[in-house]
């Protein structure tokens, strides 16, 4: 041993075996044979020691600091205690393994290590272990997140928070720096991961006294147990070595929101024994059981009617459950909270712990039901509808939801009707109601029918006002023209906004403006009414009529003017016409009768005939309707007089008959042409049509004249002759 190694209080004694008399009288001993002997033996004694090499040492010296160990070497090896704390019960005496890092350090000093023997022979203890189901013992270091690191073999293994015991730990930390016993239950040979069970080693026997106490379990037995867990869905009891379940439910007759409530943990209670599964090993048990149902100390005068108080211990979408007395509850539906017919939330009404009264509505002892009301507690606000609310009568309502097709507004609690969106408002056009008001606006209404057997009231907001349609048929009569402003466009046509708030619809070609554009949103123009739909409310519009009417009047103005232009013009040259042939009558009856004073008295019978002929063709002159046709057929006579006169007696005729006919002629050839240059220019397609048929129509007339009076030429010829 090292000097530093010696106890300072051991006492020295001098040794029996040292010959003190020789060494004092300077005797010389020779001990050449005896240390040879003694070197052999030393040397039997001593064993082969290697650096780096794992062997066994034994225990021979112990402090708080330290163990001295010896392998059978010169000198002892160190190692510190440390190194051993995962075994508490290491005393002198016991075989440890060591490893030798070196046989002689610089003080002369063997170096051992009990760490690095067990990390090198760890994978193998370990995996021997697991095999063999062998308990080992180990040290827990510390605490980790799901439970505690512990120190096999050197090793840190894992020991999860269900492992460690059969009961539920609540508190690690006491477990830690204890040295525990251990079975290994898996080995991760690729990331070196180990996962020890302390609760393995008790299970076995637990499990046998599971079998033994469920053998004699019995459905309604009451047994005492601990609270051994606490969950939000029941309560877990010890019953001495096998587990049973409350469910919240059994705990208590009333209503709890936690276990915790009714029993605190480590807290001995009866149970009674529900129900139990001998192949699962569950146990289903009652807390509540053991007292008697609240329904059954029920009063038993209550009945359907009463009013009752109680307190609100649960709240739910479709109603409230009212706890009357412990374990006895009632249910206020949703419904008969108000008289309103708009359903809503019960937490609108009340909420948990409230202190509410209400009516029994209906009572079932054996079922343990019981259905409360609340609206009951007032008056039925129909029980005098007709008269509080009378036809015609105008409100103040508050808009509680919208549709489609109307708002549903509430007229006091209990009372709600609707107002279709067509009675919203006379001039503007609602797609839906959102446009014109909001959810808890207020809106004044007018009933307008009332159906008492199925509680609704139809109302309307725009009979407020009187039906502004009659006024506006005036207003807005067809071919009116308006301001109006484009206020939407969509593939249909265009809404415009028109005066007093009306609303009036365009089709996309009366959209066009004067230059060919389509009028654009927001653009001010004027439009032209083209129908207007007192019944239907509906006013359809044109921005392009009102220039392309414009356009037709001009037209029209133009063609009229040019109309009474012809007509004046007509009636010109027809009192012209007529004068003329009244002058040239005239001179042929003085032709003739100077013919006839050179003719002896005896008339011949040509000249008579000529005279009659002369007649009749001025009778049928003044027959004719038109002046024209008179004019035409009287010249034509008059041509063919002349033709006559010619051909029998172109002896008689005198100078002054030709130069007065020629004269006619050529002054009704110039009129003819100067009426026709006029009316060239001033005449408009339609007039030139018109006259194409009248010239049409009069040389059909005038040759059949010249075929009339050929035929009598003929037959009076034939006659003469």
């Amino acid at each position: 041993m090292n000097e530093e190694n010696k106890n300072p209080n051991e006492v020295l004694t001098p040794s029996n075996d040292f010959d003190w008399e020789a060494y004092a009288s300077d005797m010389v001993v020779d001990e050449t044979t005896n240390r040879e002997e003694l070197e052999k033996i030393y040397d039997n004694t001593m064993s082969s020691i290697a650096e780096n090499e794992v062997t066994d040492g034994v225990v021979v010296g112990m402090n708080k600091r330290e163990a001295i160990i010896n392998i059978g070497y010169k000198s002892e090896g160190i190692i510190s205690i440390s190194e051993f704390r995962y075994n508490p019960d290491l005393k002198v005496g016991d075989t440890v393994e060591v490893f030798v890092e070196s046989q002689e350090d610089k003080n002369g000093q063997l170096v051992l290590s009990h760490r690095k023997a067990r990390a090198l022979r760890a994978w193998d203890r370990v995996n021997e272990a697991l095999e063999k189901d062998e308990i080992v013992k180990g040290y827990i270091k510390c605490r980790t997140k799901g439970g505690m690191i512990v120190d096999v073999f050197g090793i840190e293994a894992f020991l999860p928070g269900s492992q460690i015991d059969v009961k539920p730990i609540r508190d690690y930390d006491v477990f830690v720096n204890k040295t525990m016993e251990f079975k290994i239950v898996k080995i991760n040979q690729e990331y070196k991961n180990v996962v020890v069970s302390h609760k393995a080693l008790i299970e076995a026997e637990l499990e046998q006294q599971k079998k033994e106490i469920i053998a004699k379990l019995e459905k309604g037995q009451v047994l005492e147990g601990t609270v051994k867990n606490i969950t939000s869905y029941g309560v877990f009891i010890d019953l001495g070595g096998v587990d049973g379940l409350i469910h919240i439910t059994d705990l208590s007759w009333g209503r709890i929101s936690h276990p915790d409530e009714i029993v605190k943990l480590d807290e001995k209670i009866n149970v009674v024994i529900l129900d139990f599964d001998d192949e699962k090993k569950r146990i289903a048990l009652g807390l509540k059981q053991l007292t008697p149902h609240p329904w059954e100390s029920l009063d038993k005068e209550l009945k359907v009617g009463d009013k009752i108080n109680g307190k609100v211990v649960v709240l739910a979408d479709y109603g409230a459950f009212v706890e009357i007395a412990p374990g006895v509850e009632g249910l206020i539906h949703v419904s008969e909270m108000s008289w309103s017919q708009h359903l809503r939330s019960a937490q609108e009404f009340m909420k948990v712990g409230d202190e509410v009264e209400a009516v029994i509505l209906a009572l079932d002892p054996e079922d343990r039901k019981m259905s409360l009301g609340i609206k009951q507690l007032k008056p039925d606000p129909w029980t005098d509808i007709e008269t509080k609310y009378a036809v015609n009568s105008r409100h103040k309502a508050i808009v509680r939801n919208f549709t489609s097709f109307g708002v549903f507004v509430e007229i006091e609690e209990g009372v709600d009707g609707l107002i279709h969106i067509s009675d919203l408002s006379w001039t503007k056009k609602i797609k839906h109601p959102a446009e014109f008001t909001s959810i808890g606006s207020e809106i004044e209404v007018m009933v307008l029918e009332i159906d008492t057997a199925n509680r609704r009231l139809s109302l309307g907001h725009k009979q407020l006002e009187e039906n502004p349609w009659e006024v506006f048929a005036e207003i807005f009569a067809a071919d009116t023209i308006h301001e109006g402003i484009v206020i939407e466009i969509n593939e249909k046509g265009a809404v415009i906004a028109l005066p007093y708030g009306v609303e009036g619809f365009a089709t996309p070609k009366h959209m066009v403006k004067e230059n060919g554009s389509p009028a654009k949103i927001d653009e001010k123009l004027e439009f032209k009414v083209i129908e207007f739909n007192k019944d239907a409310k509906r006013i359809i519009v044109s921005h392009s009529r009102t220039f392309e009417d414009l356009a037709k009047v001009e037209q029209e103005t133009k063609r009229e003017a040019t109309k009474k232009a012809s007509k004046k013009l007509k009636e010109s040259i027809e009192k012209t016409t007529l004068g003329d042939i009244a002058e040239l009558a005239q001179l042929k009856d003085d032709m003739l009768n100077k013919d006839a004073k050179k003719k002896s008295v005896k008339k011949e019978p040509k000249a008579e005939e000529s005279e009659k002929k002369e007649t009749e063709v001025k009778e049928s002159k003044k027959k004719e309707p038109e002046a024209k046709d008179v004019e035409k057929k009287e010249s034509k006579a008059k041509k063919t007089e002349v033709k006559e006169a010619e051909v029998k007696e172109p002896k008689k005729k005198e100078p002054e008959a030709k130069d007065a006919e020629k004269k006619e002629s050529k002054a009704k050839k110039t009129e003819v042409k100067e009426a026709e240059v006029k009316e060239s220019k001033k005449k408009e397609p339609e007039a030139k049509d018109a006259e194409k048929k009248e010239s049409k129509a009069k040389k059909t007339e005038v040759k059949k004249s010249e075929v009339k009076e050929s035929e009598n030429k003929d037959s009076e010829e034939k006659k003469s002759e």
